[in-house]
């Protein structure tokens, strides 16, 4: 196994039609009328930046994504992080991180790969031992693969998906990694709560016994199967099948988009708890469903389709305080899934200097993700170069966010209020702009131009109300919805 800088990223990114030059942006900033938000987007630039590597680190470019006194990066809290991490400019540092975790997977440690990396470039010792005795979490491979889609999509780097490397990963997490650890879909509930332990086994040593945790649940003895595990499979599935379907593999993408949906039909129909209304957190050992606090990952994997099983589940996250890891998804989980005001209460609890372990570097990551994907409402599509927008803000006022690096461009986007926005490109690429508003807007005003726009129902049931607008570099737009 070889842990090294990645030398060649540089040239790599240019072969595949990616320049860093645009992705370097360190001057991002974030107004708004809000000023709760705004202090909180000052802190949490501030703070994520401060967990930025040393640039001569043996490494490679990377940041923190780990406990701090570790000086290193694991597979989940990397993958959470990642798009914070590009809003501030860490581009070649989710390059680097991103390129190790896939370059480690190996069959010596089961097609697993490094959970934790230091700066050193090793393995953390504080997780490894060696190829045999070592810490993991299952729904890594899953997680890191449903990463560097989105980082894809966000940044338009085709390497995270057509990178040998990435290739690999991909090929050995849907095939041999789910066989291995026996994964199968009509598997999860008899297989073994232990497997590939050495001879003799220590239940004490967690290098032994937490080779293979089937969740990212920590300390629950002889589990079999965590629901995140569930979602996990499901989501690394369906990515898998986006993955083939952007290079046109349409056959293999339907065939592992039906391997997805088994996932997720086992989920609800072995997972839910009718008579509490809620889901079961684990299968243990002894044949028995376990019910725990609920846990952000069946909402981060977006594996849950039915919406009053997707409110009933916000509405006892909301109803329980958890650690302070899983409460930095929130924001963005929040704004995504339709609840704006409580998703804006938790960036101001993250962002609270009372809020304890708030310094946990996830947390200051999360808040610039849920200002920026969430409040400000901005997704990109690396596939059809389009940049939606949707301004949740159910209190009015305003926000601009500047010099945000996206899509190999870079832009100023405002909301006036709900129902104006205008957007800059400041780049070098030209990407389609889908402006939307909610509310039940007849017409869009786009630069004196009068414009039918389309309508759309939003995942919590709200009437969206959209227009698309091609802007090239230079460009200023301005769009004012009318009913």
């Amino acid at each position: 196994m070889i842990l090294r800088r990645y030398k060649s990223i540089l040239l790599a990114s240019v072969f595949y039609g990616f320049s860093f030059a645009s992705a370097q942006v360190e001057n991002v900033n974030f107004t708004s009328s809000d000023k709760d938000l705004v202090r909180a987007f000052d802190w949490a630039k501030d703070m994520a930046l401060h967990y930025k590597g040393a640039d001569n680190d043996p490494v490679g470019a990377w940041y923190e994504a780990a406990l701090p006194s570790r000086n290193a990066f694991c597979m989940r809290d990397a993958a959470h992080q990642s798009i914070g991490a590009e809003i501030l400019g860490l581009s070649r540092e989710n390059l680097n991180m991103f390129t190790l975790f896939a370059k480690n997977i190996s069959a010596s440690k089961d097609w697993c790969s490094y959970w934790e990396i230091n700066k050193w470039g090793k393995p953390a010792p504080e997780d490894y031992r060696s190829d045999k005795e070592f810490w993991y979490n299952l729904p890594a491979n899953f997680d890191v693969l449903f990463a560097t889609w989105r980082l894809y999509h966000w940044t338009g780097n085709k390497w995270y998906i057509n990178d040998p490397a990435f290739v690999y990963f991909q090929e050995k997490t849907v095939k041999e990694y789910i066989d291995t650890w026996v994964l199968s879909a009509d598997s999860l509930l008899k297989r073994p709560a232990h497997l590939h332990t050495p001879i003799p086994y220590e239940e004490k040593d967690s290098f032994q016994s937490c080779r293979g945790l089937p969740s990212y649940s920590e300390g629950i003895a002889n589990l079999r199967t965590g629901v995140d595990l569930v979602a996990a499979l499901y989501r690394g599935l369906q990515t898998y099948s986006e993955i083939l379907a952007a290079k046109g593999k349409q056959q293999a993408a339907k065939l592992y988009a039906q391997k997805a949906e088994r996932y997720r039909m086992r989920l609800e129909a072995d997972w839910w708890n009718n008579s509490q209304g809620r889901y079961f957190a684990y299968y243990s050992s002894g044949g028995e469903f376990i019910n725990d606090d609920p846990v952000p990952f069946l909402l981060w994997f977006d594996a849950l389709k039915d919406r009053s099983r997707i409110k009933s589940q916000l509405a006892q996250i909301t109803a329980t305080k958890t650690n302070i890891e899983c409460t930095s998804y929130y924001p963005y989980l929040f704004y995504k899934n339709g609840d704006w005001d409580q998703a804006r209460k938790y960036i101001l609890y993250l962002s609270d200097p009372a809020t304890p372990r708030r310094e946990y570097p996830e947390v200051s990551f999360g808040v610039i993700d849920g200002i920026v994907q969430g409040f400000m409402g901005i997704s990109p599509d690396a596939q059809v170069r389009t940049i939606a927008t949707l301004f949740k803000s159910n209190s009015g006022g305003f926000a601009a966010i500047n010099n945000l690096a996206l899509l190999q461009t870079k832009i100023n986007l405002s909301h006036k209020n709900g129902h104006q926005s205008a957007i800059s490109n400041l780049g070098n690429r030209s990407f389609k702009w889908k402006a939307s508003f909610a509310g039940n807007y007849r017409y869009a005003n786009v630069n004196g131009i009068l414009m039918s726009t389309k309508k759309e129902i939003s995942k919590d049931g709200k009437v969206i109300s959209c227009v698309q607008v091609n802007i090239k570099p230079g460009m200023h737009v301005e769009i004012d919805a009318k009913s």
